[in-house]
């Protein structure tokens, strides 16, 4: 299986869940939700950007695309998994949610992934640049003929 669809389908599939919650939590105490939304942002944001930079630290070959498609892909699949979330496990919501959910909701959702993961890259890109330095052995240097 392609890298970006294990990619796109685990991350799909974790935003959905987390929005589920949040909506869920929302109808039972609506008034503790700051907290709450700053936490699964906060996941979903952590998951993006640790599993970037681990792809990038182990060198990945076409990382950048594979996490761009992966965020693309996500997107959408996420909007559509969260709608059937929510209709069958918050308050039946209908088909008339999933176009802002395809819209809206997709890009908010492919941004939450896509700037976590580029971070995440580039910084695993430095630690595995710099873990490969430390790595060779100190040899000392030879001075310049002349």
């Amino acid at each position: 299986m392609a890298g970006w669809v294990t990619r796109a389908l685990v991350l799909a599939v974790l935003h959905a869940v987390a929005a589920v919650l949040r909506a869920k939590a929302a109808v039972f105490r609506p008034t503790d939700l700051d907290t709450l939304t700053v936490g699964i942002i906060a996941l979903l944001v952590g998951a993006s950007a640790l599993w970037a930079a681990l792809d990038a630290w182990r060198g990945m070959p076409d990382r950048g695309r594979t996490w761009f498609i992966a965020a693309l892909v996500a997107g959408p699949v996420s909007g559509v998994l969260d709608v059937a979330g929510r209709a069958m496990f918050v308050d039946r919501t209908g088909l008339e949610a999933l176009p802002d959910a395809l819209t809206g909701g997709a890009a908010f959702t492919a941004l939450l992934i896509l700037v976590p993961a580029w971070l995440g890259l580039f910084a695993g890109e430095r630690i595995g640049r710099r873990a490969g330095e430390t790595a060779e052995p100190d040899q000392p240097k030879a001075k310049p003929a002349g």
